[in-house]
């Protein structure tokens, strides 16, 4: 059961150390393949120290994290963001979904919890519960666990410059996506910049958007 995870970044030194702290002493993990898409801050030489492959990419996480898929030798490909550390329990939670053999025709999912004792995070971490159980919504920061043949039959990560994530769980499908139980602990930096109600807000906007058919590259200038 070889583990490849792909972690895409641009600017992502404040995080990303914890992030790949969470995952290198993992006797799951095969390799770590950090996909960077122009850094100016060190985060290349952070990844490089806590043991990851670094390779480059052009800028845009749909498209890094399709670059990285290709780059990444494991079976299995794990999917996580910069700002993103897995909770406890999330090998344990892994290698038992990798050790199912009908599991090579799902994908796997982490509970979304921020690193933030706001309430306002625990409304937001219901909600989002809320939306993949009933629509079948995991974000990317709540990590994506995919075998790769799985991940090559429904055509991967496309190069989209927003929604690369909604993108690909919706050619995954609802009754293909499994929570696993353990958290995707997120950064809440966006939502105490942003605020707790006008990101979410934004969010829900975008994604109604795009589900009219508004293309991607128009809903990245709005989302900034």
């Amino acid at each position: 059961m070889d583990l490849s995870v792909v972690v895409p970044t641009l600017n992502a030194a404040g995080t990303l150390s914890e992030t790949l702290a969470r995952i290198q002493a993992a006797a799951i993990v095969r390799e770590i393949v950090v996909v960077d898409g122009g850094s100016t801050d060190g985060t290349t030489d952070l990844a490089a120290a806590g043991g990851a492959r670094v390779v480059t990419a052009d800028r845009g996480r749909g498209t890094q994290l399709a670059h990285g898929a290709g780059k990444a030798a494991g079976d299995w490909l794990l999917f996580l963001h910069a700002d993103t550390s897995l909770g406890p329990g999330w090998t344990d939670a892994t290698t038992a979904f990798m050790a199912e053999p009908t599991n090579r025709g799902r994908a796997g999912y982490f509970r979304l919890v921020f690193d933030d004792p706001h309430p306002a995070a625990r409304r937001i971490e219901h909600w989002a519960m809320r939306r993949c159980l009933w629509l079948g919504l995991p974000y990317g920061d709540q990590g994506l666990l995919i075998h790769r043949s799985l991940y090559d039959r429904v055509g991967g990560y496309r190069p989209l410059a927003l929604m690369e994530d909604v993108d690909l769980v919706r050619r995954i499908g609802r009754r293909r996506l499994v929570l696993l139980p353990a958290d995707a602990v997120t950064s809440a930096t966006r939502y105490r910049r942003d605020g707790w109600i006008a990101r979410p807000m934004r969010n829900l906007a975008l994604l109604g958007l795009w589900h009219l058919g508004v293309p991607a590259r128009w809903l990245a200038r709005l989302y900034g």
